[in-house]
């Protein structure tokens, strides 16, 4: 019961802190602003919000193509419309209980394609490490781009270099004595740990190894590419972010990309996340949270419209099985 209590709580808190940041990002905000980024909402053109919520469905079309090339060298190939429906559903369900779409796409997977759990969530547990391995990317190309004005900013914060560099050093080496204890040892946890790693580290290089390696990193790269291009067209919707450039609104997409994993699917963080960067280039806070609460709005009603779609659909469309 009390174990239970405990992971009721646990997935719990993202919603809770969401709903927290929700009440903040609108109690901080004086009623004349307010009605400034309702407006601004309202009068978004759609023409721009739609081109945005195209390119975010262009990208669950591929994520689903680039999935059947990890299942295809162990020996299954799902058929492309299950894969479209597993991944929007779960996509949906991690609005509301976080990374529960992960456990649930294996488990659909093994429901309608008979692929085992294991082989399945193994593959998903590689996607996200090569996403990660992307973010992780872009943020060193855009600190490269930016580095000025990042760096001006975060000295204005009070932030120290040395200080900085520091921390940077001692982390560095923190992780790599970690690593080479746990390599060293022989505990259990040092052991689970090692098969772990081992088995993210072979799904990586199993990507080099796999007949269909270009077009995997290509669908990779267009999936990354889609996500930057539609948060730059949500630019076009505010007039005082028109004139920002993608290296500028990268900080921004940085920023936003780690407040979807604060809470479930960045509810209330993102905007306050995105308006923050933005602040950097000199955009007003009401600007700011416009184009944030247009763009998570934009992208939060097309996974719950596709997503409760799928939901529906993925058991029709396997009524056979």
């Amino acid at each position: 019961m009390k174990a239970s209590f405990k992971k009721t709580l646990k997935s719990t808190l993202p919603i809770l802190l969401g709903v927290f940041l929700v009440w903040y990002s609108y109690y901080r905000t004086t009623e004349e602003e307010k009605q400034q980024i309702i407006h601004y909402i309202k009068e978004a053109n759609l023409l721009w919000v739609g081109i945005s919520v195209i390119l975010g469905v262009l990208t669950h079309l591929s994520r689903a193509i680039r999935w059947n090339y990890l299942l295809k060298p162990l020996g299954y190939t799902p058929g492309l419309m299950n894969n479209i429906l597993i991944i929007l559903t779960a996509y949906f369900t991690n609005l509301g209980i976080p990374r529960s779409g992960e456990i649930l796409r294996a488990t659909a997977l093994t429901t309608y394609e008979g692929v085992p759990f294991e082989k399945g969530f193994g593959t998903i547990v590689t996607e996200r490490v090569i996403d990660l391995i992307m973010l992780l990317l872009i943020v060193g190309i855009t600190l490269i781009l930016q580095t000025d004005i990042i760096w001006a900013f975060l000295q204005g914060k009070g932030f120290n270099g040395s200080v900085l560099i520091g921390v940077l050093s001692v982390g560095t080496i923190g992780l790599f004595l970690s690593m080479y204890f746990i390599k060293k040892s022989t505990s259990t946890l040092a052991k689970k740990l090692k098969k772990i790693l081992k088995g993210l580290m072979d799904g990586v290089f199993s990507i080099f190894k796999m007949k269909n390696k270009w077009a995997f990193a290509f669908h990779t790269l267009f999936i990354w590419v889609a996500y930057i291009a539609m948060f730059w067209i949500i630019k076009f919707t505010i007039p005082e972010t028109i004139d920002l450039t993608v290296s500028q609104l990268m900080v921004a997409f940085v920023a936003g990309a780690f407040a979807m994993t604060a809470t479930n699917g960045g509810i209330g963080i993102y905007p306050i996340a995105v308006s923050g960067a933005l602040a950097i280039f000199g955009i007003s806070s009401v600007s700011g949270d416009a184009f944030g609460w247009i763009m998570w709005i934009s992208q939060t009603f097309m996974i719950v419209v596709f997503g409760a779609i799928s939901f529906l659909l993925l058991p029709l469309w396997n009524r056979n099985r």
